[in-house]
């Protein structure tokens, strides 16, 4: 009975160690699996937005008031990636912060910062658009000045700092006391809902709505511009068919005066021939008969020949008529019109993917913060939360993805980086002005 019972405990504890190895197994390859994603993650975002920060160095063309304002965003996403991202793995992976609370305090403002900085100015560049579609002809004149530029993309930071700067810096000393304990590492207003729902209505609300006003505007004044194009082109058109009609009776009646006259003419001129023919003899009645007939079909052929002298000169004037210079003005400001309703909705569909991916990205923390500070986290899991707050940096990773897919100028400056040997060709080709 006794070696039955050792033997028992000794099979319980061999389970309980085997048991112990596999879960340390599966851990040790759970923790290898989110080190290698988030890896990924920081080369993706770090390449990313660097690739798209060196594409001003390389094409001058870039350099634009709202490609500036992209420019900003990058600066943001790299930071990002840079900073933040490889400072937060050791966290998770270890629980347990082990860089001291200065730096902890420093890597808090500098992601709270940077993720809300690349929030205002996704509004920054949805707005500029909405300007250059909807106020095409200030917004051109405005193009030199690179002052204003540079003090929206000033304001961006500023704002950004000063919703959680502050906050995170003095919270401990105005309520007395600090929460955080000794190896964690998070905001002193983690579970303070009024300042939450405030902050989140600044950070993530009021900017959804904003953007999404803006290209919901952007998308009317496209549609509407394109109608009243294709309205004004019917109603040009259907005004020089009249035009045309017009000029083409008053002269084919011209025409026909002219070579009516010509017929009397050479009837009459035959007509007194045949007269003379009378008094003549019948050898010589012969032979002017058939000089008649061969008057008469020659007067016919001239006839026929001035009509048709007549009918080109007629659509030589029609053709050199002011009909024709406001038909060619037509097209070329339809051409040109065209042109700029396709940009706009290239620029339109740009900034959808953008705003939709940033909602995407945006609204689960946003949304799962704010409960977790009204329930003091009793009420959602931590991974959930934890997955959420990794969205907000997968955001960063994702913007310099859009840009070469939405902007042409990108894909340009971007081959000239990564494919330089492709854009070597020869002057005399005939491609080689559409890379210029």
């Amino acid at each position: 009975m006794d070696s039955t019972q050792h033997n028992g405990q000794l099979n319980d504890s061999w389970r309980n160690r085997e048991a112990d190895t596999y879960s340390g197994v599966q851990d040790f390859s759970w923790t290898v699996f989110l080190a290698v994603l988030m890896g990924i993650l920081i080369v993706s975002t770090v390449l990313g937005n660097a690739l798209v920060m060196l594409a001003f160095v390389v094409d001058s063309s870039l350099r634009t008031q709202n490609n500036y304002f992209l420019l900003n965003l990058a600066i943001s996403d790299f930071l990002v990636g840079a900073f933040c991202i490889p400072l937060y793995v050791p966290y998770v992976l270890t629980g347990r912060w082990s860089f001291g609370k200065n730096v902890c305090k420093l890597w808090l403002v500098l992601d709270y910062l940077l993720c809300t900085s690349s929030v205002f100015n996704i509004v920054l560049i949805s707005y500029d658009r909405f300007i250059s579609v909807t106020r095409a002809v200030s917004y051109r004149a405005q193009q030199t000045n690179s002052r204003h530029a540079v003090l929206k993309m000033s304001m961006v930071w500023i704002l950004a700092f000063l919703l959680y700067g502050p906050a995170i810096i003095t919270w401990e000393y105005i309520a007395g006391r600090s929460i955080i304990q000794e190896g964690q590492c998070f905001a002193e207003f983690f579970y303070n809902w009024y300042f939450l729902i405030t902050a989140s209505t600044l950070e993530f609300f009021t900017p959804f709505i904003s953007v999404t006003y803006f290209n919901v505007s952007i998308y009317l004044n496209i549609q509407r511009r394109t109608k009243a194009r294709l309205d004004l082109m019917h109603e040009a058109q259907s005004q020089t068919t009249t035009e045309d009609i017009k000029v083409a009776t008053q002269q084919a009646r011209s025409s026909s005066l002219k070579c009516w006259k010509l017929h009397q003419k050479m009837t009459r001129i035959g007509g007194s021939d045949r007269q003379k023919s009378l008094k003549l003899t019948e050898s010589e009645m012969i032979e002017k008969a058939q000089g008649v007939k061969r008057t008469s079909l020659n007067g016919s052929t001239l006839a026929v020949t001035g009509r048709s002298r007549c009918t080109r000169r007629s659509l030589n004037e029609s053709v050199s008529t002011p009909s024709l210079e406001k038909k060619m003005r037509m097209v070329s400001q339809g051409i040109s019109q065209r042109f700029r309703l396709s940009r706009d909705k290239k620029v339109a569909k740009s900034l959808a993917v953008i705003v939709c991916i940033f909602g995407l990205c945006w609204a689960p923390y946003t949304l799962l913060m704010i409960i977790r500070a009204a329930c003091r986290g009793q009420c959602v899991p931590h991974y959930w939360y934890e997955a959420s707050f990794w969205l907000l940096w997968v955001n960063s990773a994702v913007n310099p993805i859009l840009y070469p897919l939405c902007h042409n100028s990108f894909k340009r400056a971007f081959r000239k980086i990564l494919c330089p040997q492709k854009l070597k060709i020869k002057p005399n080709s005939k491609f080689h002005p559409c890379w210029k």
